[in-house]
């Protein structure tokens, strides 16, 4: 990893680092397009109005504003930096609502701002990856299988552990509390999504401290919060606590179709968990959680879910299902533990050698007539040594070194050498290719002894 960051929680990578994330960046790009999502960039910059209007909390807000401010600048005009992709998308799907096709399919990869205290899986400017499908009044659910298993082959391309998306609905859960008579499923919610920070003891205290419920109910709840199964045989086992509302069956079809589908196309990789929560407000039916086998201390790395609401004017209703990467908190893993490992730290395949400083010209030909092909080259600055010009290439990990030279004719002579295994061979630019997997650099998870 680079250096500590002077300005802690802005992180910052070193070339090889990068390469890492870049790969992950491609990996989802390219998944997310075969999937039909199309790409779009939201501003940085919000009003604070409309940052706020969901409740979120303002300390973890960054303002922004001019170093000489208008001190009467009406408080609708104030600036922030955007703390996820969610809100603003929603505001970009209301104002060009006009120029969309739905149900709108789209992925944003960019950076947001969160002013929390740093700590590993947890920075202030961070990457984050989202794909959400929305509706006009209406979105078939059909979207909500769908998305679970676009992000399952996304993540099933990268050199990470083993990974479970954990699903719930909060139909489901909220229908049963309303089943036991906890009529603020809001906050019992809030509780339950705090289980595995503090565990059933402590949220059965605050089940009944907070919400005044009874032992029974309290049992109750945290009886639905431990069932979990990667096949529908959850139905029956929330069935079998015997409490029954309206809402309950809803959610409960709705998350079998999402884990029937699931459990056939990916099995394993995505599971029923009725214990996740996810505390935002503007979720109302299925809601996802990932995380990394092992590393379940890092937090989720995907999450999302159903909002029927978060977008809407006067006359249209936008509802939408959505789920976000945490790209930052993934890659600082993978880095950290050493999960990923590049094939080389500079896109370059070839270094270009210099004989003589004269050469340097002939030696731009051969590396115009490389880039022309798309092999990423560069030409040796000064006509060291040859040993120190192969050192300077392996250092940066460039794989190739090509020679020039002159036959007895005085004809230009090409050889081209591999400096891992050391063969070298006669070169011709025009043809010359590097083997696939040495035309870029690659990722990959780390070999055992």
């Amino acid at each position: 990893m680079a250096r500590k960051a002077s300005l802690s929680g802005f992180p910052e990578l070193l070339p090889e680092e990068r390469v890492v994330e870049n790969h992950v960046l491609d990996v989802l790009r390219r998944t997310f397009e075969l999937h039909g999502f199309s790409s779009i960039e939201t501003r940085s910059l919000e009003t604070v109005e409309q940052l706020l209007r969901k409740g979120e909390i303002d300390k973890e807000v960054y303002a922004v504003s001019r170093l000489q401010e208008d001190d009467g600048a009406r408080s609708a005009e104030k600036l922030a930096l955007h703390f996820d992709l969610t809100v603003p998308f929603a505001r970009y799907v209301v104002e060009n609502a006009g120029h969309l096709s739905f149900p709108f399919m789209r992925y944003q990869i960019q950076k947001s701002w969160r002013g929390e205290r740093p700590q590993e899986g947890r920075a202030r400017e961070f990457t984050q990856a989202d794909i959400d499908v929305v509706g006009e009044d209406a979105l078939p659910f059909r979207y909500d299988v769908a998305l679970a298993l676009v992000i399952v082959d996304a993540l099933s391309q990268l050199p990470i552990p083993d990974f479970v998306m954990r699903v719930n609905n909060r139909k489901l859960s909220e229908g049963f509390y309303l089943g036991i008579g906890l009529e603020d499923t809001a906050g019992v919610l809030r509780s339950i999504d705090k289980l595995e920070k503090i565990g059933p003891a402590a949220v059965a205290q605050l089940l009944r401290e907070e919400l005044g419920a009874t032992d029974e109910q309290a049992e109750a709840a945290l009886g639905l919060a431990a069932i979990r199964a990667e096949d529908t045989s959850f139905v029956e086992r929330v069935r079998a606590l015997g409490v029954r509302h309206e809402l309950l069956e809803e959610g409960l079809a709705e998350l079998a179709e999402v884990i029937g589908e699931a459990s056939k196309r990916a099995p394993g990789r995505v599971v029923a968990d009725l214990s996740i929560a996810r505390g935002l407000d503007y979720y109302t039916g299925t809601v996802y959680e990932t995380f990394l086998v092992g590393h379940e201390q890092l937090g989720s790395i995907c999450s999302g879910g159903r909002y029927d609401a978060l977008a809407a004017t006067q006359k249209r209703t936008y509802p939408g299902v959505g789920l976000s990467i945490g790209v930052t908190r993934l890659v600082a893993r993978m880095l950290s533990q050493g999960l990923a490992v590049p094939s080389r730290k500079v896109p370059s395949a070839v270094l270009v050698a210099l004989t003589d400083d004269a050469g340097w010209s002939a030696a731009q030909d051969v590396a115009d007539a490389l880039r022309s092909r798309g092999i990423a080259c560069e030409v040796s600055a000064t006509a060291a040594k040859f040993g120190k010009q192969i050192k300077y290439a392996d250092r940066r990990g460039i794989p190739f070194v090509w020679f020039l030279g002159e036959d007895e004719s005085g004809a230009p002579t090409h050889e081209v050498k591999d400096i891992r295994s050391g063969e070298q061979a006669p070169a011709d630019p025009a043809a010359w290719e590097p083997p696939h997997e040495d035309l870029r650099p690659r990722v990959t998870a780390p070999t055992g002894d």
